[in-house]
């Protein structure tokens, strides 16, 4: 498989046009499982065919169970990965068994101060709200852990159920209860007070920093700048179209082998453009820029959006500031309804 993303690096080598990267991001899954020479061989690959921003943000996402001492050690040293997204999910075993974790609180606890040993200062960490287990008690201590920790950057997100999941099945069958709106409502509101009252900028619906310390990375997926994904089931995107991956393993893996990228490609219509943008950008805190929906997109769009949102700015969902509307604290528990309302 490291041999096969390195092949697939080289033979999208020319999908960004060769602009400089300022970030690269090691996520999708479980990338902390790859040993050193593995993370090293990638990312040379990488720097041997793109350029590198010198303050690049580079991350990898970890489960808590795979950040031994030695591992981070090996990261901080060895590697130019200088940010690390830490998949805790909970402080509380009850939570992490009903999640089906592999990891437990204290080894939670463990990877979080041994980054902090190891010399991370940019850490960001997942926590996630309003299941079944989950307590407003233990939510609120979860908060207060990663606040006490001084985590720069954190990620929350709400309990949902998609069909095709095993969660999906046993709730459809009674063996597991729906998500509770009233407490995933309630604990929102609870990470939205908290957050502000730490010091955290809740930039995101999802994701809360201290000022300065927002993800890069993710900005630039909400802000539609082009990005390219490498492995099996990634994602691209260049501006005007889309391109994803097939997920099957074997398949890539034999693809790949023969020098075809196999990846299937949407090309985005201005409406399916304009509908990207709306969900992006309400869900920031720099909320929707009118001079830049006119720019990009014309008049008849920018004439369609204001007229969809005035409702909602009377209604104190949205908020309007010179030429940025975005959503009020009370907004932001209904974003994507908003978002869908302004949808063509």
């Amino acid at each position: 498989m490291v041999a096969a993303i390195c092949r697939e690096i080289s033979l999208q080598k020319n999908y960004l046009n060769g602009v400089e990267l300022q970030s690269v991001y090691f996520g999708g899954g479980t990338p902390s499982v790859l040993d050193l020479e593995d993370l090293t061989q990638i990312f040379e690959q990488i720097k041997h065919l793109h350029p590198i921003a010198k303050d690049a943000e580079i991350t990898i996402e970890a489960n808590p169970d795979d950040l031994t001492p030695e591992k981070l050690q090996d990261l901080r040293t060895y590697t130019p990965i200088n940010r690390l997204s830490i998949g805790v999910q909970s402080f509380f075993d009850n939570d992490l068994k009903w999640m089906n974790r592999a990891h437990q609180a204290l080894q939670a606890r463990g990877a979080i101060e041994g980054a902090l040993k190891a010399g991370f200062e940019d850490i960001t960490v997942d926590l996630i709200y309003a299941s079944p287990t989950t307590s407003d008690e233990q939510w609120k201590q979860n908060l207060e852990t990663v606040f006490a920790y001084k985590i720069p950057h954190l990620s929350c997100y709400c309990l949902t159920v998609e069909e095709g999941t095993a969660l999906g099945t046993f709730v459809r069958r009674g063996k597991q209860p729906p998500v509770d709106e009233e407490k995933a409502a309630r604990q929102f509101d609870w990470l939205m007070h908290a957050a502000a009252k730490a010091g955290y900028e809740h930039y995101e619906i999802s994701n809360f920093a201290m000022p300065g310390r927002y993800a890069r990375h993710n900005t630039n997926y909400w802000f539609s700048e082009p990005y390219l994904g490498i492995g099996p089931s990634a994602h691209s995107f260049d501006g005007v179209s889309r391109q994803w991956n097939i997920a099957n393993n074997a398949l890539y893996l034999k693809s790949i082998a023969s020098g075809i990228v196999p990846f299937e490609r949407e090309v985005l219509t201005p409406d399916q453009r304009f509908n990207e943008y709306m969900m992006t950008s309400l869900r920031t805190m720099w909320g929707v820029n009118k001079n830049k929906l006119e720019e990009v997109f014309g008049e008849k769009y920018l004439s369609h959006f204001l007229n969809v949102a005035q409702g909602y700015v009377d209604t104190g969902v949205l908020e309007e500031k010179e030429e940025r509307v975005r959503l009020t604290h009370q907004g932001k528990f209904f974003a994507d309804r908003v978002a869908m309302e302004i949808f063509l």
